[in-house]
């Protein structure tokens, strides 16, 4: 790091002297590089395209980097009125986190700082914004709504700063960006800050940026150089135990358990919070009050543990962040380096602690490659190692080394006399080990599992039996091991044929072999073991005759299960079935009797289709249809299959239905139809 300018002098720095005193009262004792970059007198106005590492004091370099556009030679601010600045940043708590920092920069130049952010009331925004404000941070999202509603004015904006632009992007703020850009003057300052500079960075900063000044400040040394990175091993059951280990080892002040899913979040907060951890949730689904009331409970104390979503946990700053945890590993690279980024910053040091089941092995090497980063790969923290651990800290503590005071010293006194130096210890141990949740006992990862080794010589057996007798490899391999006192590793391939089978044994185990067999070298039943000189050229084995699909499971019917029809087979015929065989479906022409005869397309309506027959009456006479205008002899004739009509033709009789008298609207119908007329409704009494 560099030492921090002399702010007096103009040809060494552009900081503003109120800036610089607030620096000073802050405690900063030196800038680091990129503050330094943004203090640079010969950037001051101009566009700046910025690439820095999480962690780095980016608030404050943009906060130093727009103070001369915005104050030009005054040290304080006019009157509030419209905007002079806008910050937009992804997410509610960034913007939150950024208009702390910004308040106290600019306290001492009178700046009224305003936010807009998504989740809080609009209304109370809009009477900020209509009170003036020179500086407003907002999220994408809220500032446009503003924009459309006309609540904001951004004529007289000199500066826009898009904080974690990369971040903005990849969460579907593009459009929001480029309106809120297309709105603002074009003669504006505008700076992107970002911890990369991908192909969509660099797009929008040639498109919205005039000769922009590209500073990056990364360091020779590697990424996250303050961040010890672990990965811990675990069984896959084991995960959430792991967690709750993992942070009774560390002992952080304050650490952050990321999960991938609102669900997981809510699982391990109910886990940590029963086994007494004081924890908090951080979720896109919390109202802004609940999410800001978690974080300053981190702050304040009241809570030690976060578990959070990657969205929700954006940019967020918490002091004493010693510890992040990967409960579930993040989808690329990128989202890795932020999570990890909360910890490890303005010099302190942090652990980022990978929870790595067998599954995701092997993605979390290819995350770590491609972040390029390395672990420590180690198994998850035990019991025992987590009780030494606190041991230790126990011992350490400031207690041992404190005098003891007048108000203390006539019990102190008391308990000297009265108990034995152990039974104090005791004591002292005991109510110790109450304050901390007891740690989970963790199964044992299993080894991952060796690529099997070159087999090497070998000497073949027949043995009489194959597949006509029902022979199997599972059947075979375990016989032979125990009869013949040799492992399964040193078997090799089996090969089943028709009459006979061949099993491969290693040659080192022949002399075990041959001895645990005898001479005769016999298995089950008196089986034969035969040596093969030569080895036989092998049939392709045959379908076994019992084969049945497993396409669909088997049909249980009236008479038990069915065979299964596969696609081009035929039905076995039951020779003691006695019934006669069903006719088969004609294939095209007209259906069977009963049905609707089909006519072909290519023939006119002339044509008469040989299978067609015309309908009779009873009487034998042709059905004449219900183009006569004569009532049919037949209650249903106008219907197929001797179901009753539910319509009547025009000019025809009412047709009742079977077994229900006919109705009142029926009757007048009927009536109506025969040129009558309908019996006059009655009055209601």
């Amino acid at each position: 790091m560099m030492a921090a300018p002399n702010p007096t002098k103009k040809s060494d720095t552009a900081v503003k002297q109120a800036l610089a005193d607030a620096i000073k009262a802050r405690g900063y004792e030196t800038l680091t590089p990129v503050q330094e970059a943004c203090s640079d007198p010969a950037l001051e106005g101009k566009d700046l395209l910025v690439s820095a590492q999480t962690g780095s004091g980016k608030t404050l370099g943009f906060g130093i980097a727009i103070a001369p556009s915005l104050l030009g030679d005054a040290e304080k601010f006019d009157r509030a009125d419209a905007p002079l600045a806008l910050v937009i940043a992804p997410t509610r708590e960034l913007a939150l986190q950024v208009k702390r920092e910004l308040a106290w920069l600019y306290e001492k130049t009178g700046a009224v700082i305003a936010s807009t952010v998504g989740g809080m009331d609009m209304r109370d925004e809009r009477r900020a914004l209509e009170r003036g404000a020179h500086i407003v941070v907002s999220t994408p999202g809220r500032l446009r709504d503003h924009i459309m509603r006309k609540s904001i004015d951004l004529s007289d904006l000199k500066a826009v700063v898009l904080d974690e632009a990369d971040e903005m992007l990849d969460l579907g703020f593009r459009e929001d960006l480029e309106f809120i850009l297309d709105e603002s003057p074009t003669d504006r300052q505008t700076l992107l800050f970002s911890a990369t500079v991908p192909a969509s960075i660099a797009k929008l900063a040639q498109r919205y940026q005039k000769d922009a000044q590209r500073v990056a400040t990364t360091t020779g040394e590697k990424q996250h150089a303050d961040i010890d990175y672990k990965a811990f091993r675990v069984s896959p059951r084991d995960t959430e135990n792991a967690i709750i280990n993992v942070l009774r080892f560390y002992e952080a002040p304050n650490a952050i358990v990321f999960c991938n899913t609102r669900a997981t979040v809510n699982r391990m907060t109910t886990r940590l919070s029963n086994r007494g951890f004081a924890v908090v949730a951080l979720s896109g689904e919390l109202s802004q009050a609940e999410r800001t009331h978690a974080l300053q409970a981190m702050r304040d104390g009241r809570a030690r543990v976060c578990v959070a979503t990657d969205v929700a946990a954006r940019g967020i700053d918490l002091p004493n962040l010693d510890l992040v945890i990967h409960a579930e590993l993040p989808s690329n690279q990128d989202t890795l380096l932020h999570r990890s980024g909360r910890t490890g910053r303005a010099g302190r040091k942090g652990t980022s602690a990978m929870i790595v089941p067998p599954a995701v092995r092997k993605k979390a090497e290819r995350l770590l490659g491609w972040a390029k980063l390395t672990a420590d790969w180690t198994d998850a923290p035990s019991a025992e190692q987590v009780i030494a651990q606190d041991e230790e800290r126990m011992l350490e503590q400031t207690d041992w080394s404190n005098e003891v005071d007048g108000t203390s010293k006539t019990v102190v006194d008391a308990m000297v006399a009265k108990l034995s130096i152990e039974q104090i210890a005791a004591a002292y141990l005991r109510l110790y080990r109450e304050k901390h949740t007891a740690p989970e006992e963790l199964s044992e990862v299993s080894a991952p599992t060796k690529p099997r080794e070159a087999f090497g010589k070998s000497v073949w057996f027949s043995l009489p039996g194959g597949r006509e007798a029902g022979a199997e490899p599972r059947r075979l391999l375990p016989m032979i091991c125990k009869m013949g006192n040799i492992s399964k590793d040193d078997i090799g391939a089996i090969r089943i044929q028709p009459n006979e089978s061949y099993i491969e044994v290693r040659e080192t185990a022949l002399k075990t072999l041959t001895d645990a067999l005898g001479g005769d070298m016999t298995l089950e039943n008196g089986a034969p073991l035969t040596r093969v000189e030569k080895l036989p050229t092998f049939e392709r084995g045959a379908p076994r005759k019992d084969f049945k699909s497993r396409d669909k499971a088997p049909h249980r019917g009236k008479d038990g299960p069915k065979p299964h029809k596969s696609k081009g087979t035929t039905k076995p015929v039951d020779w003691n079935d006695e019934r006669e065989p069903k006719p088969k479906k004609p294939k095209g022409g007209a259906k069977p009797k009963g049905g609707k005869p089909k006519f072909d397309k290519n023939k006119s309506s002339d044509d008469t289709i040989e299978s067609y027959k015309p309908r009779k009456t009873r009487d034998g006479k042709p059905y004449a249809g219900k183009s006569d205008g004569k009532p049919s002899s037949k209650p249903n004739a106008g219907k197929s299959g001797g179901k009753p009509a539910n319509k009547v033709a025009k000019g025809a009789g009412l047709a009742p239905k079977q077994g229900k008298p006919s109705s009142k609207k029926n009757r007048a119908r009927a009536l109506a139809a025969k040129g009558g007329n309908a019996a006059p409704r009655k009055p209601r009494s």
